[in-house]
């Protein structure tokens, strides 16, 4: 059988290697990925993001305890940090959900950042593509936790959950121009501890500010499954009350999906033509200059 037609079986090996292949940037994933985009979407994605220790993969797990609770099939992509060595993910989020490894209905994958400063990767984008694709009701995308910087996790996801702690009262501000921006609902982590009153205060406080009072702060406890529950039920309804709006990203990142590959496969020919060119007596400027003596500017695609 072709790839397309064991994905459609629901082959879970099949979707396992789909997506590393996208992970390699492998030529052949591409003509499977063009029939499988064509399947229907059916999926609500979730991003969690937020710094470091706001708690996201226990939040996650938690998550993925009340979606199976509801006969829902659920998808975890944990985007974890880059080796150094191996280039792959370090695994950390997926050791975190061992509790859902022996149920067949909860697909569970590390993916890495690939050095990708906005948090995501081109595979990641692509993974949730194909967990959508497979027939999951829901798609948990979890992001490293390196700070601002991870605002790539909006343009794949239906609703985004910024996640923060008590300890991060003082530090907001720092924060302002980068994550407390994306977030469709403000969650306060850990709020057993003291100074959650605080940070909740000031998250309301910035969002009258910028006029977005409108935005959910709600406060979660571990050790209080009911709030966890009601961070769920307001995710439903936003992406209820938002379908129309969550339909027109969706149909604008079929662009950017188009030149995030451009991008991704005319660099990596650069780069081979590069390296077939590079002798000891080359400096960088005469690769570019032999570069553009075969490809002069503007022709490139002519």
């Amino acid at each position: 059988m072709s790839w397309f037609e064991d994905f459609k079986n629901k082959d879970l090996r099949t979707l396992a290697r789909l997506i590393t292949l996208c992970e390699d940037g492998d030529p052949q994933v591409i003509d499977p990925l063009g029939e499988i985009f064509s399947m229907p979407s059916r999926a609500t994605v979730i991003g969690i993001t937020g710094p470091p220790g706001a708690g996201k993969s226990t939040l996650l797990n938690t998550f993925v305890r009340l979606i199976r609770n509801k006969n829902q099939k659920v998808a975890v992509l944990a985007v974890d940090p880059v080796s150094p060595f191996s280039g792959g993910a370090l695994l950390g989020d997926r050791i975190r959900l061992m509790d859902h490894f022996n149920d067949p209905n909860v697909f569970i994958r590390s993916v890495s950042t690939r050095g990708k400063l906005g948090g995501l990767s081109l595979a990641t984008r692509q993974g949730v593509m194909l967990l959508d694709r497979f027939g999951f009701d829901v798609i948990l995308v979890e992001t490293v936790g390196v700070g601002q910087s991870e605002v790539d996790v909006r343009k794949i996801a239906d609703v985004t959950l910024v996640a923060l702690v008590p300890e991060w009262g003082d530090s907001i501000q720092a924060l302002k121009a980068g994550i407390l921006e994306i977030a469709d609902i403000f969650v306060v982590n850990k709020a057993d501890r003291e100074g959650a009153d605080r940070i909740e205060n000031e998250l309301k406080n910035i969002l009258h500010i910028s006029g977005k009072d409108s935005t959910p702060v709600l406060k979660t406890t571990f050790n209080d499954l009911s709030t966890v529950e009601k961070l769920l039920a307001a995710v439903e309804g936003y992406t209820n009350a938002q379908k129309e709006q969550i339909q027109q990203k969706r149909e604008k990142a079929i662009h950017e999906i188009a030149l995030e590959l451009m991008e991704f496969w005319v660099l990596r020919e650069a780069q081979q033509w590069m390296r077939s060119h590079l002798d000891k007596s080359s400096n960088p400027y005469e690769i570019v200059k032999r570069f553009q003596k075969k490809f002069p500017p503007g022709t490139l695609f002519s």
